[in-house]
């Protein structure tokens, strides 16, 4: 029981959305940096913090930092597990991406449709390398525009230039004279 569980609700199951058959595999698997996870760890210190509340008030009114302590908990847990389920996947024949916990949304883009990447690096992402992807295509509304929190955003990017230099869809620069 406590597998499938994890296995529902605790993986995003990418393999399962792999073209195998036409040979799809997968380059990279982008999980967000742990700086994505800034508000849950913040709500945790205070579900924390008014537990320890609990622990010291009087009996009539102990219940109350209990279920403030409780509340912010669980919804710290909550959002961690929707950072965790939120999932940028590049492929030898596409990017996509999965998230969602209890209900799954997928969107996906192949490679021939990139029109460029924009990598977004705030002064905080520069010093603990994370940024920002921002995709633009031939499509005017996709669900793949804004990528947040990806870890070592310059090497995530060159590799989805080499992916799509390797399918030939740019032509590579001839060094003849």
């Amino acid at each position: 029981m406590a597998g499938w569980l994890r296995r529902t609700f605790a993986d995003p199951q990418i393999d399962v959305h792999l073209l195998v058959d036409e040979g799809e595999i997968v380059i990279d698997e982008v999980r967000h940096h742990w700086m994505a996870f800034w508000r849950p760890a913040l709500e945790a210190l205070v579900a924390v913090t008014v537990f320890v509340v609990f622990l010291v008030s009087s009996v009539q009114v102990g219940w109350l930092p209990l279920l403030v302590s409780l509340g912010f908990g669980v919804h710290a847990c909550w959002l961690a597990l929707v950072e965790h389920m939120d999932r940028f996947v590049i492929t030898n024949m596409r990017v996509f991406r999965i998230r969602g916990v209890m209900s799954r949304r997928l969107a996906t883009m192949p490679i021939s449709r990139i029109l460029d990447i924009t990598v977004e690096k705030p002064l905080l992402g520069r010093l603990l390398d994370f940024g920002h992807f921002v995709f633009e295509s031939a499509a005017q509304e996709q669900g793949l525009r804004d990528i947040r929190y990806v870890g070592s955003p310059d090497v995530r990017d060159l590799t989805i230039q080499r992916v799509v230099q390797r399918s030939g869809l740019r032509r590579s620069v001839s060094h003849e004279p």
